[in-house]
C-alpha cells in the first residue's frame, strides 16, 4: 500500500512558495528581532542599572559585576541549544522557536520588575541573575533553530541573501536597544535613568516578546523538516547522530571562535570602550555605536548576496586574514580616536571585516548538516564556543583595563581570529556542496 503524502497546510506548498517564502522569512526575522532586542538591552543599559544591584562606589567594579552576570547568561546557551535543537529536529522548527520566545519574554519581565539592592539586599542580584539565565536559555536555542529555519525556507539561488537576515535582525536588535537608550537620554535626566528609567526598555522587551510569540505561532513549518519524519528516529536530534559529523562540528567551532569574539568586541563592548578608554561622553559614544551598527546592518544583505555569487569561503577567509592582522591597530586607534567622526570611521572599517563572518556563518553551518540534526548541529557547538569566547569578551576586556594592560585584550582578539584561520581553510565551499541540496522533500 503506498505511503500517504504528508499534508502541507502547515508547510510551504510549491504553488505558493514565492509568497509563502517571503512571508515566512519576514515573520521569522521580525520575531528574531524581538528576541535579540531583549538579549542586548541588558548590556546596553548595564551602565545605568549596575549601581542598583551592586553595592560599591567603583563604577568599573559595578560594570565588572554586571558583565559577569552577562557572561553567566552565556553559560546557559549550550543547554538551551541542546534543549531547543533537539526539540526543533524532533518536533519542528516552529514549536521550538515559540517556546524560546516565551522564555525570553519571562526573562525580560523579571528584569523589569526586579527590586534594587537597597530594597531587598542580595535577593536583587539573585533575581537579576535568574532573569539573565532564562534569557540565556532562550537565546541558546534561538540561533541554531532560526539559522536552520531561514536556510531551509530560502531558495537555493538566494540562500546567502536570505540567511544574512539572521545577523541583520541581530544587529537591528542592538540598534533598537541603543535607540531606546538615545530616546531615554533625551526625555529623562540622568538621575531618572539611574533610578527607574532603565526599567522601561525591559518592559518594552516583554511586549515585543508577546509579538514574537504571535508571529511564531503562525509560522509555516519548513518542507525539509516535514519530510524528515521519514528518517529513522535515531537520525533526528540526537547527540549520537551529531557525533557522526566530527568535521562539521569542528568547522562550526573554528568558524565561531574568532567570529563571535570579534562581533561582541565591536558591538556590545564598544559603548563602554568608547567611554572608558576613548574618553567620549556617554551620549556621543551611543550615537557613534548607533551609526556604525546601522552601517553594519546594511552590509549584511549585501555580503549575503555576494556570497551567492562568489561563494561563502572567500568572505570567510577575508575575515580571517584581515581580522588577524588588523584588530590590534584598529582597537589601538579607536582607543585614541580624536573625536566621534574618527571613531565612527574606524568602527565602520572594523565592521567591513567582521561582515565577512557575520553575513555568511549561519548559512555555512546550516549547509554542513543534514536536516535531521541541523538545528542541534548548528546550535550546540556554536553555543559552546560563544559561551567561552563571546560571553567572556566584555569581562576580559574590563579586567585587562583594570590591571592596566588593556592592549592584552587586543592581542587576544587578534590571536583567536588567527587561530580560527586554519579551520576556515579546511571548510569546503558549501555553495557547491550543501547538505541543504540533499534534504528530503515532502511528497507532492
Amino acid at each position: 500500500m503506498p505511503t500517504a503524502a504528508l499534508p502541507l497546510p502547515a508547510t510551504l506548498a510549491p504553488a505558493t512558495l514565492a509568497t509563502g517564502q517571503r512571508r515566512a522569512i519576514w515573520s521569522a526575522s521580525l520575531s528574531s528581532l524581538a528576541q535579540w532586542y531583549d538579549w542586548y538591552a541588558f548590556p546596553a543599559f548595564s551602565l545605568y542599572f549596575a549601581g542598583a544591584f551592586f553595592p560599591t562606589e567603583d563604577a568599573t567594579a559595578q560594570l565588572l559585576y554586571s558583565a559577569g552576570i552577562f557572561a553567566l547568561g552565556f553559560l546557559m546557551r549550550p543547554l538551551g541549544s541542546w534543549l531547543f535543537g533537539r526539540l526543533a529536529d524532533k518536533l519542528g522548527r516552529r514549536p521550538s522557536l515559540t517556546l524560546s520566545g516565551l522564555l525570553m519574554g519571562l526573562g525580560s519581565l523579571l528584569l523589569a520588575l526586579t527590586p534594587t539592592y537597597q530594597t531587598v539586599g542580595l535577593v536583587a542580584p539573585a533575581m537579576l541573575l535568574t532573569a539573565r539565565l532564562l534569557q540565556g536559555l532562550s537565546v541558546g536555542g534561538e540561533y541554531g533553530v532560526a539559522a536552520a529555519y531561514l536556510a531551509e525556507v530560502a531558495g537555493r539561488e538566494r540562500r546567502g541573501f536570505y540567511s544574512s537576515f539572521l545577523y541583520t535582525t541581530l544587529i537591528a536588535a542592538q540598534l533598537l536597544a541603543l535607540g531606546a537608550q538615545l530616546v531615554l537620554q533625551r526625555v529623562l535626566v540622568p538621575a531618572q535613568l539611574l533610578d527607574w528609567g532603565w526599567r522601561l526598555p525591559f518592559v518594552g522587551g516583554a511586549v515585543l516578546a508577546g509579538l514574537a510569540l504571535y508571529l511564531r505561532a503562525r509560522l509555516p513549518e519548513t518542507a525539509p523538516f516535514a519530510a524528515s519524519h521519514r528518517l529513522p528516529e535515531a537520525r533526528r536530534g540526537s547527540l549520537r547522530a551529531l557525533r557522526q559529523h566530527p568535521r562539521a562540528v569542528l568547522g562550526v567551532l573554528g568558524l565561531t571562535m574568532g567570529g563571535t569574539l570579534a562581533f561582541y568586541t565591536f558591538t556590545t563592548y564598544m559603548p563602554k570602550f568608547l567611554v572608558n578608554t576613548a574618553g567620549l561622553p556617554q551620549p556621543v559614544a551611543t550615537w557613534v555605536c548607533f551609526g556604525s551598527l546601522l552601517g553594519f546592518g546594511l552590509m549584511q544583505p549585501l555580503c549575503g548576496a555576494l556570497a551567492d555569487r562568489i561563494g561563502r569561503r572567500p568572505l570567510l577567509l577575508f575575515f580571517g586574514v584581515a581580522g588577524a592582522l588588523g584588530t590590534v591597530p584598529l582597537l589601538a586607534a579607536l582607543g585614541h580616536a580624536p573625536g566621534p567622526w574618527a571613531a565612527l570611521g574606524l568602527l565602520l572599517l572594523a565592521f567591513v571585516v567582521v561582515s565577512g563572518y557575520s553575513a555568511t556563518n549561519a548559512l555555512v553551518k546550516a549547509e554542513l548538516f543534514p536536516v535531521g540534526i541541523r538545528a542541534l548541529g548548528i546550535g550546540l557547538p556554536h553555543a559552546v564556543t560563544v559561551a567561552l569566547f563571546g560571553g567572556s569578551a566584555e569581562y576580559l576586556a574590563l579586567w585587562c583595563k583594570q590591571i592596566g594592560h588593556e592592549s592584552y585584550f587586543f592581542w587576544y582578539v587578534a590571536g583567536c581570529i588567527g587561530a580560527s584561520l586554519p579551520l576556515l581553510l579546511l571548510l569546503p565551499e558549501t555553495r557547491r556542496a550543501s547538505c541543504l541540496d540533499t534534504d528530503p522533500q515532502p511528497a507532492a
